[in-house]
């Protein structure tokens, strides 16, 4: 064994080809350090599943065919699907997600020159290059060489790179393309860790996500860190609590007797290139304000609806009651907004609006403020259920999730008809509970499944939503599986 860093390592006996060894960062203390353990055995072998030989032999085929040399190293990044706590982390608030299997994993090759080329096993996906000294991001075109510019462009502005190295990359992707499973946080992430380890840096997994969150922003779109974290976080066989600020993951042990399957609704979103994700984001900030002042808070410095809580030192059951009190059901106006806060509508625009956003007319606070706080209720009522594990636990999560999804649906208005019928059809068919995951607008559904009715569940479900539809039809394969809790980010060699 070489010890190669304080926080990067690498074992690098001969292994069977086969056989892929990961590197593993250190987690940074929190105040949950039990939970952010290393796994027992450090250099797990990473399982067939998620690396088969065939894929990794197609991938340094390719490199070599395309490139003229082997790669000397692999970055690999899961997705996730978030079982509970939609549209709140932005607001400061835990969520819980898993990742899951499907992946980007990037073959990379540093290089003398300052050109980063990128390529893609998918020729749907063009060739891109760049010096990395003048890294320019499309705001207009989130192209996925975007998604990887956001990477690298963090990991060369946290350490003030003047002279970072070239890379030669190929990428390969199995989380389906704008379907709410993190497609673009994974290619953000993997490419932050790519960019690290080919500058010879080292971070821990909690200042990685952390810099990942800041750098995705790059490309418009103002998330609140799920994605990135539990892509670090996430460990395999355990659902993680992600709580921010400090930033942390406590791991949640799932029912033994359920199975999470996620069912893609074949309607694609990719919330960098429409405005509804950040209105959202845009209306919680804005009625964090309404509340803040209302309150009597210094208003000015909140732009999170976790503040107002812990500013008045009250429960989530006390926010609800405050959201009625103080905010009317009726969409605001911009105009409204700026007289509640006594500043101008200039203002408003500059100060408390996104720039893909400064021309929305009507905001609807009550409806936002509401779902987010009755959210996070239920994030820390599915731990508490997990970590109790009474005899029908299951009956219960799966509350828990209808219940989300009809906050999703009516309060957050996030959902779309596909979405609403999916989870009909998956609660129909035996599902306790079924849940639209991710930004949502498209993209898919989370169910959970008693394990005994798991296959009589995924053929009706196959049945009668994609078996319906001649498009659907055609994408079944790769739309509908059950996954469990999968493992983080790493970097790995071949031996």
């Amino acid at each position: 064994l070489v010890c190669l860093s304080q926080c990067w390592r690498v074992c690098t006996r001969r292994v069977h080809h086969k056989q892929i060894i990961p590197y593993q960062p250190e987690l940074q203390k929190t105040t949950d350090l039990a939970k952010h353990r290393l796994p027992k055995d450090f250099y797990t072998l990473i399982s067939a599943a998620a690396f088969s030989r065939v894929r990794l032999q197609k991938l340094k085929e390719m490199f070599l065919s395309k490139f003229g040399t082997a790669p000397e190293f692999y970055v690999r990044a899961p997705g996730r699907v978030n079982l509970i706590g939609e549209h709140i982390d932005y607001c400061g608030y835990a969520v819980l997600p898993m990742a899951i299997e499907q992946d980007i994993l990037i073959a990379v090759k540093p290089v003398k020159s300052q050109v980063v080329q990128l390529a893609n096993t998918d020729s749907s996906y063009l060739d891109f290059s760049t010096n990395v000294n003048n890294v320019q991001i499309n705001k207009t075109k989130p192209q996925w060489h975007n998604y990887f510019l956001c990477g690298l462009k963090g990991i060369q502005e946290h350490f003030g790179l003047n002279n970072p190295t070239g890379m030669n990359c190929l990428l390969d992707g199995t989380i389906p393309p704008s379907s709410g499973l993190s497609s673009s946080s994974a290619l953000v992430c993997c490419a932050g860790l790519v960019t690290l380890k080919a500058n010879g840096k080292t971070l821990s997994k909690v200042e990685l996500a952390e810099i990942c969150t800041k750098s995705e922003r790059y490309i418009g779109t103002e998330g609140g860190g799920m994605d990135q974290s539990i892509s670090f976080l996430a460990e395999e066989g355990t659902a993680k609590l992600i709580e921010f600020s400090p930033l942390r993951a406590t791991d949640v042990k799932l029912p033994s007797g359920a199975a999470f399957v996620i069912a893609h609704s074949c309607v694609e979103m990719n919330k960098a290139a429409t405005s509804h994700y950040n209105i959202r984001v845009m209306e919680c900030r804005l009625a964090t304000k309404l509340l803040a002042k209302s309150k009597g808070l210094d208003w000015k410095d909140m732009s999170r609806l976790h503040d107002v809580q812990s500013g008045l030192g009250v429960s989530l059951a006390d926010m609800l009651t405050v959201v009625e009190a103080v905010l009317h059901p009726e969409p605001y106006s911009a105009e409204e907004i700026s007289k509640c806060l006594g500043i101008s509508l200039e203002e408003l625009r500059s100060q408390g609006l996104s720039q893909n956003t400064q021309d929305v007319s009507t905001f609807k606070l009550y409806q936002r403020a509401k779902h987010v706080y009755s959210e996070a209720a239920r994030v820390l009522e599915f731990k508490k259920i997990c970590n109790e594990a009474p005899a029908d636990a299951i009956q219960l999560l799966g509350e828990l999730m209808n219940q989300s999804h009809i906050s999703c649906r009516e309060m957050y208005e996030c959902s779309c008809p596909e979405l609403d019928r999916l989870v009909d059809i998956c609660l129909q068919f035996g599902a306790t509970g079924s849940r639209l995951t991710g930004a949502g607008w498209g993209g898919c559904t989370v169910s959970m499944v008693p394990t005994d009715k798991l296959n009589t569940f995924m053929k009706n479900v196959r049945k009668a939503y994609y078996q319906t539809n001649i498009q659907r039809l055609a994408l079944e394969n790769n739309s509908l599986f059950a996954t469990k809790p999968g493992s983080g980010a790493l970097v790995f060699v071949e031996a």
